[in-house]
């Protein structure tokens, strides 16, 4: 699902269903799910797994991947990436941090969103916007598709300032690539001042996504120049 969203540089590792849910956790990383309902602590093992495949990948020792602030995932050292998970699949995309400066993914299952989150999440231009694609293509849920990209573009914001960026702060404009249904990119335009990457302020990230397989996924992918 996600692999072909992003620069060849990152390694990406995705399981289905419970693959990877009964693999051994590090004892620091098993504490932190110590008191956690079982469907959590199975979610979380098995991402883990995906993120050490990764590694291994890109040649580095399988380590432990404990949460950090906001939840956000603490990589080893000369590493960035990006994990997610939702019912029946996950994904970890990993990348040499010489290579990218910040990467973000997502997956949702491919569904409308409940009834009034969309108001919550969207600015009115988007809404707008998703509104017209839906008349024109509704084979594609793109409330699930914009929230999908919203969590990928926070999710490479967040290591690059270490602030929240919250749903209205980012203008997300979604596009299916030319004859297809099913796959496309996204822009996504910064509403508050952007991460210094490069010696360049960052006004916006671009990404991809796909729907298939009962899934929607979005990606992001932040160069350093």
């Amino acid at each position: 699902m996600i692999a072909h969203l992003l620069p060849s540089a990152v390694a990406v590792e995705e399981a289905h269903g419970e693959e990877g849910a009964d693999a051994p956790l590090y004892p620091q990383e098993a504490a932190c799910v110590a008191r956690a309902v079982d469907k959590r602590r199975r979610e979380f093992t098995a991402v883990r797994h995906c993120a050490r495949r990764a590694m291994e990948r890109l040649g580095v020792p399988a380590q432990p991947v404990v949460p950090g602030e906001r939840g956000a995932p603490h990589w080893p050292s000369g590493l960035t990436g990006s994990m997610t998970h939702c019912a029946g699949y996950c994904a970890a995309a990993l990348v040499r941090d010489d290579d990218l400066a910040s990467v973000g993914i997502d997956a949702e299952v491919h569904g409308p969103l409940p009834e009034g989150v969309l108001p919550s999440v969207s600015l009115p231009q988007e809404a707008e916007r998703i509104g017209r694609l839906g008349r024109d293509r509704p084979e594609v849920h793109w409330d699930r598709l914009l929230f999908s990209a919203k969590e990928s573009v926070y999710k490479a914001w967040f290591p690059l300032t270490g602030k929240w960026l919250d749903f209205m702060e980012a203008d997300i404009e979604l596009f299916p690539d030319p004859g297809e249904v099913t796959r496309g990119g996204f822009r996504a335009e910064l509403l508050v001042p952007g991460p210094r990457v490069g010696g360049r302020t960052v006004g916006c990230f671009e990404g991809r996504w796909t729907v298939g397989r009962g899934l929607v996924a979005t990606a992001v992918a932040v160069p350093h120049a």
